[in-house]
Protein backbone atom coordinates (compact mmCIF):
# COMPACT_ATOMS: atom_id res chain seq x y z
CA UNK A 1 0.00 0.00 0.00
CA UNK A 2 2.87 2.39 0.69
CA UNK A 3 4.34 1.81 -2.75
CA UNK A 4 1.07 2.87 -4.41
CA UNK A 5 1.05 6.17 -2.54
CA UNK A 6 4.69 6.81 -3.41
CA UNK A 7 4.06 6.15 -7.11
CA UNK A 8 1.11 8.53 -7.13
CA UNK A 9 3.10 11.25 -5.37
CA UNK A 10 6.01 10.89 -7.78
CA UNK A 11 3.85 11.00 -10.94
CA UNK A 12 4.72 13.98 -13.15
CA UNK A 13 2.13 16.72 -13.36
CA UNK A 14 1.62 18.33 -16.78
CA UNK A 15 -1.23 20.62 -15.74
CA UNK A 16 0.80 23.83 -15.66
CA UNK A 17 1.85 23.65 -19.30
CA UNK A 18 -1.67 22.93 -20.57
CA UNK A 19 -3.03 25.76 -18.41
CA UNK A 20 -0.62 28.23 -20.04
CA UNK A 21 -1.57 27.01 -23.52
CA UNK A 22 -5.28 27.39 -22.71
CA UNK A 23 -4.78 30.95 -21.38
CA UNK A 24 -2.86 31.95 -24.52
CA UNK A 25 -5.58 30.43 -26.71
CA UNK A 26 -8.35 32.29 -24.84
CA UNK A 27 -6.47 35.59 -25.13
CA UNK A 28 -5.88 35.02 -28.86
CA UNK A 29 -9.57 34.31 -29.44
CA UNK A 30 -10.62 37.40 -27.47
CA UNK A 31 -8.19 39.56 -29.42
CA UNK A 32 -9.36 38.16 -32.73
CA UNK A 33 -13.09 38.54 -32.13
CA UNK A 34 -13.35 41.52 -29.76
CA UNK A 35 -10.34 43.81 -29.60
CA UNK A 36 -9.23 43.81 -33.25
CA UNK A 37 -12.64 44.76 -34.77
CA UNK A 38 -13.05 47.55 -32.22
CA UNK A 39 -9.61 48.94 -33.08
CA UNK A 40 -10.52 48.90 -36.79
CA UNK A 41 -13.78 50.76 -36.08
CA UNK A 42 -11.95 53.40 -34.01
CA UNK A 43 -9.40 53.84 -36.79
CA UNK A 44 -12.21 54.46 -39.32
CA UNK A 45 -13.84 57.02 -37.02
CA UNK A 46 -10.52 58.87 -36.51
CA UNK A 47 -9.94 58.88 -40.28
CA UNK A 48 -13.43 60.34 -40.81
CA UNK A 49 -12.89 62.99 -38.11
CA UNK A 50 -9.63 64.09 -39.71
CA UNK A 51 -11.23 64.36 -43.16
CA UNK A 52 -14.17 66.58 -42.15
CA UNK A 53 -14.97 69.39 -44.55
CA UNK A 54 -17.49 72.21 -44.62
CA UNK A 55 -20.97 71.17 -45.67
CA UNK A 56 -20.73 67.58 -44.42
CA UNK A 57 -23.87 66.34 -42.65
CA UNK A 58 -22.83 64.66 -39.41
CA UNK A 59 -24.12 63.00 -36.26
CA UNK A 60 -22.60 64.22 -32.99
CA UNK A 61 -21.92 62.19 -29.86
CA UNK A 62 -25.20 63.12 -28.19
CA UNK A 63 -27.26 62.11 -31.21
CA UNK A 64 -27.51 65.64 -32.58
CA UNK A 65 -27.70 65.93 -36.36
CA UNK A 66 -26.14 68.90 -38.08
CA UNK A 67 -24.03 70.32 -40.88
CA UNK A 68 -20.38 71.30 -40.53
CA UNK A 69 -19.96 75.05 -41.11
CA UNK A 70 -16.32 75.57 -40.20
CA UNK A 71 -13.39 73.37 -39.21
CA UNK A 72 -10.58 74.79 -37.07
CA UNK A 73 -7.64 72.40 -37.28
CA UNK A 74 -5.45 74.33 -34.83
CA UNK A 75 -7.84 73.97 -31.89
CA UNK A 76 -9.64 70.81 -33.05
CA UNK A 77 -13.04 72.47 -32.84
CA UNK A 78 -15.84 72.38 -35.38
CA UNK A 79 -18.79 74.71 -35.84
CA UNK A 80 -21.93 72.69 -36.54
CA UNK A 81 -25.26 74.16 -37.59
CA UNK A 82 -28.00 72.13 -35.89
CA UNK A 83 -30.92 74.34 -36.98
CA UNK A 84 -31.30 77.32 -39.24
CA UNK A 85 -29.20 80.05 -37.61
CA UNK A 86 -28.16 77.89 -34.61
CA UNK A 87 -24.44 77.12 -34.68
CA UNK A 88 -22.63 75.27 -31.89
CA UNK A 89 -18.94 74.67 -31.29
CA UNK A 90 -18.04 71.01 -30.86
CA UNK A 91 -14.77 69.20 -30.29
CA UNK A 92 -13.75 67.16 -33.33
CA UNK A 93 -13.69 63.94 -31.31
CA UNK A 94 -17.49 64.13 -30.76
CA UNK A 95 -18.31 63.81 -34.47
CA UNK A 96 -19.00 60.15 -35.21
CA UNK A 97 -20.76 59.58 -38.52
CA UNK A 98 -21.58 61.02 -41.92
CA UNK A 99 -25.36 61.08 -42.33
CA UNK A 100 -25.26 60.53 -46.09
CA UNK A 101 -22.95 57.52 -45.81
CA UNK A 102 -25.05 55.86 -43.10
CA UNK A 103 -28.26 56.40 -45.08
CA UNK A 104 -26.70 54.89 -48.19
CA UNK A 105 -25.52 51.86 -46.16
CA UNK A 106 -29.00 51.23 -44.76
CA UNK A 107 -30.63 51.59 -48.19
CA UNK A 108 -28.14 49.16 -49.76
CA UNK A 109 -29.08 46.44 -47.26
Amino acid sequence: MNTTLLLQAAAPQGGNFTFIIMMVAIFAIMWLFMIRPQQKKQKEIRKFQNSLTEGTSVVLGGGIYGTVKRVDLTTGKIEVEIARGVVINVDKSYVFADINATQMNTQAK
